[in-house]
């Protein structure tokens, strides 16, 4: 039989290096590794460095909170669609409701595969479209960058890890508040800048107990 305050101290000391050997345990994490360091490894080859390689990275990093915002609130939060015959629901919306049904499923805190490869693609087609060769090369290693910050952080805040220092422990409990308190708020994961402009980080009191934060209010959520 477990002794009272076992768990508790389990989860203490479930530190980085144990999470880290378990986030790269899943396959999302390996691809967004392995593409990182391919355009890395890419971008070195070609050389040709000047100011202007930090300015597409720049303006990745300022745009991220409201993307993180808007696909959580317009593509993961998106209720099935009937048109006439045809049901709109895209696979990330479904695995999302099921994440929420089950936060604590490591296996849906990532991004499904289907779903990365096509968000891959669509990074890679407009960074080295629109932009000279190193340039774009730069642009996309910071998006993946920040890809693989996000998957981390969301994958940590769901883990046995918790909270040892400020800054962490604020991203923490406004995600955990958006699972168990309110649905419709807190959509930042790394960073909740869009959240405090757009009106959706409220002091955790001011909101009521949603009892549709487990099934975002569609019936076969899980």
């Amino acid at each position: 039989m477990e002794r009272p305050g076992t768990r508790a101290r389990a989860a203490d000391t479930f530190g980085l290096g144990e999470a880290a050997k378990a986030f790269f345990g899943h396959g999302s994490p390996r691809v967004i590794a392995g593409l990182l360091g391919a355009a890395l490894a890419g971008r070195i080859v070609l050389g040709g460095w000047s100011w202007w390689d930090l300015l597409g990275p720049a303006v990745v990093v300022a745009l991220q909170p409201f993307t993180e915002w808007t696909i959580h609130v317009l593509l993961l939060h998106f209720r099935p669609k009937a048109i006439g015959p045809l049901r709109i629901d895209p696979l990330v919306a479904r695995k999302h409701r099921a994440h929420h049904a089950d936060p604590r499923d490591p296996v849906l805190v990532f991004i499904p595969l289907p779903a990365l490869a096509a968000l891959v693609a669509g990074l890679a087609a407009v960074c080295l479209a629109a932009l000279p060769l190193e340039r774009g090369l730069t642009t996309l290693l910071g998006a993946f960058a920040v890809l693989a910050a996000y998957e981390w952080t969301h994958y940590l805040i769901h883990s046995s890890y918790r909270p040892r220092h400020a800054l962490y422990r604020y991203v923490w409990r406004a995600h955990r508040n958006h699972h168990f308190r309110n649905e419709h708020y807190w959509f930042g994961v790394t960073v909740h800048l869009a959240d405090h402009v757009l009106g959706t980080f409220p002091d955790k009191t001011a909101v009521p107990l949603s009892p549709t934060a487990r099934t975002l209010g569609v019936a076969d959520a899980a």
